[in-house]
């Protein structure tokens, strides 16, 4: 009896190495052609609680091109110490102003992402460049990480950084009307918690809500599957697991989680500022972003949604040259212009 495995088996090591490559499936198959080889050059690191370390500290790697110029060589941020609130430790900010001396401008207190457990403040280039043609402020917040710090602690941070430019307007310039908030990945998930605390608080409007690529569903990952061809690149469902899980203190995707901090598990969206959602197809968070949108505008909440085919998490940082990474920086860019204007 012919013995099939075993003829496959050995037909396939008879095989040059570079043929079989060629029928493998292509894993980067899907995604935007102009964004494959700068996601091919970036190394892969699932963080986990073992290697977190070396995770915050990892190299970057520079981009195939150089990425488009910002005003941020020449005019770098200037290191500001806000105060903290209910006796919480004052909290570093970096502002970036897109035209000192302007007033009755407005404002973005902008939070970084990270996963919740990396990063530190800073302000994207695209960010500078929109705050220049603007004369926006822009107010970067170096929250306290997970899981050193948790949500309660993070949320006092960039609440305070918020209740800092209202209160300070007048000397910063800034129309207390005109403040966004906003932040990609974590950071969006960040300035989302920011919405509704800021909501609830009754004390600081907030203009309008720009979220990039937001982290926003505990559940992601864990109790929830991802979508298929969801969660491949940068930002993966084990990753989004550690995240949350650290953030919150409790395992992400249980019952333990309070609905009330969430911003996915929230219900009462009612009230919310406008929002910015934008999010790749490919990326981990396509589902959650999407099923936010839809329950802003069932709750009446203007939102412009940016479904981005082909792309991956934070595409536009990683492929900036791409003409999807443009068009997305020009829609957001264009929607919080017209956010903040007179």
């Amino acid at each position: 009896m012919i013995d099939r495995r075993s003829l496959i088996a050995g037909a396939l090591a008879a095989w040059p190495a570079s043929r079989l490559a060629a029928l493998a499936p292509d894993r980067f198959a899907a995604v935007d052609p102009e964004m494959v080889e700068e996601l091919r050059r970036r190394p892969e690191m699932v963080v986990t609680a073992e290697n977190l370390e070396r995770f915050r500290h990892r190299p970057g790697v520079g981009p195939l091109r150089p990425p488009p110029s910002s005003p941020l060589k020449e005019r770098p941020p200037v290191e500001r110490i806000v105060p903290g609130l209910g006796g919480e430790p004052a909290v570093r900010t970096l502002v970036f102003d897109g035209a000192p001396g302007r007033q009755g401008r407005g404002a973005i207190v902008w939070i970084h992402g990270g996963g919740y457990v990396s990063g530190g403040a800073g302000v994207p280039g695209a960010l500078a460049t929109a705050a220049v043609e603007h004369g926006w402020l822009v107010v970067s917040v170096d929250y306290r990480l997970a899981p050193e710090a948790r949500i309660a602690q993070s949320l006092a941070d960039n609440y305070a950084a918020l209740r800092w430019v209202h209160d300070q307007a007048d000397a910063l310039g800034v129309d207390r009307r005109r403040i966004a908030i906003g932040g990609g990945s974590a950071g969006g998930g960040h300035a989302a918690m920011l919405a509704f605390h800021a909501r609830d608080e009754g004390k600081v409007p907030v203009a309008y809500q720009l979220l990039i690529y937001p982290m926003l569903d505990d559940r992601t990952g864990s109790s929830r599957a991802a979508r298929p061809g969801t969660g491949e690149f940068v930002w993966t469902p084990g990753a989004n697991r550690f995240g949350w899980s650290s953030l919150l203190g409790v395992p992400a995707g249980s019952s333990r989680v309070p609905a009330t901090i969430v911003p996915a598990r929230r219900t009462d969206v009612k009230g919310l500022p406008p929002a910015f959602i934008g999010v790749g197809t490919l990326d981990l968070f396509l589902d959650e972003d999407i099923d936010f949108a839809g329950r802003l505008a069932a709750a009446g909440v203007p939102v412009d949604l940016a479904v981005v085919p082909g792309a991956y998490h934070a595409f536009d940082g990683v492929a900036p040259w791409a003409r999807a990474s443009q068009a997305f920086t020009r829609r957001w860019s264009d929607d919080l212009a017209a956010a903040l204007s007179d």
